[in-house]
Order: structure tokens, then C-alpha cells, then sequence
């Protein structure tokens, strides 16, 4: 068994070592708003479920060289965004608009995907996600080169093609994770384990 200690090694070696044993990842595809109306869109996998009651979710927003990205100054500036489940029918879209775009410019712009007005947040949502959690910001953690955005659910949109009584069916879901590189996964076999009692 080898054995590395993080703070002996860069952070890019870091960096390959979680992205490379973390998986998969789930991904978050985030749209926010700037003060000036531009709407940034960015997909993000340091994503997870939070709570239940009351649901939240977190997004990590790793900062560039310093500074703060587009989504969390939004975010921060704005307390309200959008996370869409990224699925095999938006992953290519969703990826191009992963490119380093100056702040006045949507990505959006640069893939077919459409803009929908939210029900319940001023962030436009992506209609071409089969699940979305509108979200306003719970908490902001300030993390070394890292903004840890906490929100709270306030709406959920599911495609009803694959909504059946309360839950969602993976296999029509078809979600996409994060591997390491240029990798990612599809769903693979699912199999159950029962809980101990």
C-alpha cells in the first residue's frame, strides 16, 4: 500500500489522487445570475445532497488562480441559482460550456440549450434537464481557494417520464458522473443490499 502525505505533494497531485479515487461523481450543472443580468452557466462535480429536512444541497466552487468564478460571485451576489442533474442527452452541451468565457458573456450562448424562466428564483433554468432544484443560499463557506456554496431546495422540476410514484427511475434518468481527466461514467448494473435491522 503506498502512502502520500498531501501536504509534502502539489496540488495538482493532490488533486488526481481524489478526483481519481472519489467516483463517481455526481455533477452539478449550475446556472446563476450576475448584477448586470448576464447569465453564467458551469457544470461543477464537488456536488452532493446536504439534507432532507430541510433539503439542501452543496456546491464547491474552486477558485481561479485566487479569485472567485463567475458562479459563486453570483451566487454570493445574488443568493439564488439553479442545479440541474446532468444526464447522456445534455452532457455534450453541458461540457462546452465548462470554457473560460469573460464575465459579460453566457455560455449559454455557445450550446443549443435552452433558457426557462424558474417558478419560484429570478435564475433562468436549462429545459433540457430532466431534474432541477431551484435554490437559494443557505450558507457561504469561505474555504482556503475554495467557495463552499450551501442551498436550500425551494423547487423541484422532475420530467414526469421519469417520476413514478415519488421516485425518479435512474435507468430513465440516465445520469452522467465525473471520473478523472476527460472521463466520465453512465449508469452502471444496478444491484440492492438490505440494511441490517
Amino acid at each position: 500500500m503506498l502512502s502520500f502525505d498531501p501536504y509534502q505533494q502539489t496540488e495538482r497531485e493532490n488533486y488526481k489522487l481524489l478526483v481519481g479515487s472519489i467516483i463517481p461523481r455526481p455533477i452539478a450543472f449550475v446556472t446563476s445570475k450576475s448584477p448586470k443580468g448576464v447569465i453564467n452557466a458551469a457544470p461543477f462535480s464537488y456536488f452532493n445532497i446536504v439534507s432532507s429536512n430541510p433539503p439542501m444541497l452543496s456546491v464547491s466552487v474552486q477558485r481561479k488562480g485566487g479569485e472567485a468564478k463567475d458562479t459563486a460571485r453570483n451566487i454570493l451576489a445574488g443568493k439564488e441559482f439553479v442545479v440541474h442533474i446532468v444526464d447522456e442527452e445534455n452532457v455534450f452541451e453541458v461540457n462546452e460550456t465548462a470554457a473560460s468565457l469573460p464575465p459579460d458573456e453566457s455560455e449559454i450562448d455557445i450550446t443549443k440549450l435552452t433558457l426557462i424562466d424558474s417558478e419560484e428564483v429570478d435564475v433562468p433554468a436549462v429545459e433540457q434537464s430532466k431534474v432541477r432544484f431551484e435554490c437559494v443560499l443557505h450558507q457561504a463557506i469561505d474555504l482556503p481557494n475554495t467557495d463552499l456554496l450551501i442551498g436550500r431546495i425551494v423547487r423541484v422540476h422532475v420530467d414526469e417520464a421519469i417520476y413514478n410514484e415519488g421516485r425518479i427511475n435512474a435507468d430513465l434518468l440516465k445520469p452522467v458522473s465525473r471520473l478523472a481527466g476527460t472521463n466520465y461514467a453512465k449508469l452502471g448494473e444496478i444491484f440492492s443490499l438490505k440494511r441490517p435491522e
